[in-house]
């Protein structure tokens, strides 16, 4: 049976709920955890994970588990076909996690269940906010349930509830931005190639870019731009995208597709990331292009640091304006990765040849340049982030 009062009401049970939802549960903060799908998601989707993550991660007993059922991978290489232009080593990261972790997001969402229900607490499922609104000691949240309509009355809503978000929408966030031109390719692949299983290539070609990074289970993770991406992309689709853009040597050759999906890029973020007693924190307050493999690990983020000022002012440690703060830190983050999304898939969808050739020059400038190359791999790894979650004077 639900609660008809909560301090805290998430919705949005996806990594970024959950987060937040075992970082109050383990402050002994009284909350309520819903989501409208009956049961977490079986697709990867987020398929990696940074050090700054896994760091902020710690706090809350979920890295080593993480770490154990994840691949660890030390690679990133920016590739022009068959020329590497920029090789970047995650093994040098000034952080105990000296990888780039990859691990598809049913499995991140896994462990995450997991440890929340070993400190008693739970996801209810199958329930959906349908109405929020504000009163004088919080807000009044209507959720749909099997059983009919309840009410909830919270002291705080947090929306994790993506892109499309009920509480950003409902209590008037402007989400500010716009929409990428191109689809998206998405696919989980089982296939030869040649490249093997020690990095995750990054391919530039004049036909578009590809992404592929091997994943824990003998799977690949493609990631391509497309103008016109079927629905569900098959094996022809996908052979068709690495022939056009991958290597041209070695026997790189799909043999089955796990999953597929396309979709359509926004690059938006949230005007503000608190209006009263309402919060927002991961898709539901910025959502950008996967490049760099960004999006799980800011909202991640947003989680801990949101969760440790929640437990402040519900346990009366700070008054309810120290609240404000979690935008003042959070939002420049998010704006840093959407730039850094946003380079990133500019340089990747360059399409003329002196663009290209000029790129390509910059790249390799980059990658003989220590300083320059050690920058951008803080900058994917999050760790240039890392005062970006420290509340000032706490």
């Amino acid at each position: 049976m639900l609660t008809n009062n909560t301090d805290v009401l998430i919705v949005g049970a996806g990594p970024t709920g959950t987060t937040l939802a075992i970082a109050l549960q383990q402050a002994g903060v009284n909350h309520l955890l819903i989501d409208k799908l009956d049961q977490g998601q079986n697709t990867s989707r987020a398929a990696v994970i940074h050090a700054h993550t896994l760091e902020m991660l710690e706090e809350l007993g979920v890295s080593s588990e993480l770490a154990k059922r994840g691949m660890k991978l030390a690679n990133f290489v920016i590739r022009d076909r068959n020329r590497a232009l920029v090789h970047l080593r995650f093994d040098q990261l000034p952080s105990a996690y000296r990888y780039l972790l990859m691990l598809p997001q049913n499995e991140t969402e896994k462990v995450l269940a997991e440890r929340l229900a070993a400190l008693g607490g739970s996801i209810r499922r199958g329930i959906t906010a349908t109405a929020v609104s504000q009163h004088a000691d919080g807000a009044q949240v209507t959720l749909k349930t099997p059983k009919g309509d309840t009410l909830v009355n919270a002291r705080y809503v947090v929306g994790g509830d993506g892109m499309h978000s009920i509480v950003r929408t409902a209590v008037g966030i402007e989400f500010e931005g716009g929409t990428y031109e191109e689809s998206f390719v998405l696919a989980d692949v089982r296939m030869q190639w040649s490249l093997g299983t020690s990095e995750v290539s990054l391919f530039f070609s004049p036909a578009g870019v590809v992404v592929v990074a091997p994943l824990p289970d003998g799977a690949y993770r493609i990631v391509a731009t497309l103008d016109n991406a079927p629905e569900q992309p098959g094996i022809a689709d996908i052979q068709a995208l690495l022939d056009a853009r991958g290597p041209t040597t070695g026997l790189n050759r799909v043999e089955e597709v796990v999953w597929s999906s396309r979709f359509r890029v926004h690059h938006r973020i949230a005007r503000s990331y608190r209006k009263g007693p309402f919060l927002l924190m991961g898709d539901a307050a910025h959502v950008h292009s996967p490049a760099g493999g960004q999006g799980m690990n800011t909202g991640i983020v947003d989680a801990v640091v949101l969760g440790r000022l929640l437990a402040d002012v519900i346990h009366g440690k700070q008054p309810d304006a120290v609240l404000d703060s979690y935008g003042q830190v959070r939002r420049p983050a998010a704006e840093k990765v959407l730039g850094l999304a946003g380079l990133l898939t500019s340089m990747a969808t360059v399409r003329s040849a002196p663009k290209r050739t000029l790129r390509n020059a910059v790249l390799s400038l980059i990658n003989r340049l220590p300083p320059a190359r050690r920058r951008l791999q803080m900058n994917l790894s999050g760790l240039a982030r890392r005062q970006m979650a420290a509340i000032p004077g706490r």
